[in-house]
């Protein structure tokens, strides 16, 4: 299994939802109803006003405690100096960077029924109410499975870590052939809200053969 960072390839788009203040406009509603997954971004870096830093994502197998994926920031990352050593950045950062992650896992990933999705969190001088995600998963133009949790109110400048159940679906064996197969062509949008407004939006995309012939 890995995770490398790449553009993720998009299927369609929510066309009426363009513009510089798209953020203020999507809803939870909004994006329950979307069908497909979405070609851009539907909210600007510059919307997580709260400065919610996801520093570590841990998946284990529920029935064997077996961690499947497990990836940290470095600390320098979220709040530990460095030593001054630091070379200064000699091109500009890609404002994109962090929304987008690719997994590559083995077959035996989508025999699993339930996995436990551990992630650790900071948030910044703003208290967040209501802080909620919504994950969408589709495999092309099909819809495989969506994904609704709460994260509840954080603190100011708090370090947070839940853990949320995924149940899989089952599906049929033609489908997860054809998943196995298509590598990156399976993949996902979360939502993440508080006080029902729009912060965040990250993609991903997930291979299911082990990483042979991509």
């Amino acid at each position: 299994m890995s995770l490398v960072g790449k553009k993720c390839e998009s299927i369609t788009l929510l066309e009426s939802n363009k513009g510089d203040n798209i953020s203020s406009k999507i809803t939870p509603d909004d994006v329950l109803r979307l069908e497909k997954i979405t070609d851009t971004y539907l909210c600007s870096p510059e919307a997580n006003v709260y400065d919610i830093d996801f520093t570590r994502f841990k998946i284990r197998d529920l029935e064997t405690g077996t961690v499947l994926f497990e990836i940290a920031k470095p600390p320098t990352d979220f709040g530990v100096e460095n030593d001054g050593t630091e070379e200064a950045q000699e091109e500009p950062l890609d404002p994109n960077a962090g929304r987008f992650v690719r997994y590559q896992f083995t077959p035996q990933f989508l025999k699993l029924k339930t996995v436990g999705a551990t992630v650790e969190f900071t948030v910044g001088a703003r208290p967040v109410n209501h802080f909620r995600m919504i994950e969408k998963h589709f495999f092309r133009d099909r819809l495989l499975k969506t994904f609704d949790f709460e994260f509840g109110f954080c603190i100011p400048f708090s370090r947070n870590t839940c853990e949320h159940i995924y149940e899989f679906p089952s599906l049929p064996i033609d489908l997860v052939e054809e998943m196995i197969a298509a590598p990156f062509e399976t993949c996902s949008d979360s939502f993440y809200f508080v006080d029902n407004q729009l912060v965040m939006h990250n993609k991903a995309d997930y291979a299911y053969n082990g990483g042979i012939n991509n």
